[in-house]
């Protein structure tokens, strides 16, 4: 089976995982009063891209998930941040 999308619900909003010709694209899916439904790219995922900066996007997507704690770090513990990451390689295919 192949996934192509997988859709997290944030706090205040949902955050979709795309695959990509390179590997996966995340994406925060925001509706606002005047612009009306807005995607914006949060972090590109590449295939071939070392397991480090991986995480570090994984942490940046995580802060949008759980929220973020009184030092701007995401409120979330290793685990959590894991479980997004692997989410994210599974659709990237890495």
């Amino acid at each position: 089976m192949t996934i192509k999308t997988i859709v997290i619900e944030g706090i205040d909003q949902d955050i979709s995982i795309r695959r990509s010709e390179r590997g996966a694209e995340v994406t925060i899916e925001q509706n606002t009063r005047h612009a009306g439904r807005q995607d914006i790219c949060i972090a590109h995922i590449a295939r071939d891209e070392n397991r480090e900066s991986r995480y570090a996007k994984a942490t940046e997507v995580a802060k949008l998930v759980y929220g973020t704690d009184r030092r701007g770090q995401a409120a979330a513990t290793n685990s959590m941040v894991h479980d997004v990451l692997n989410e994210m390689e599974r659709v990237a295919g890495c």
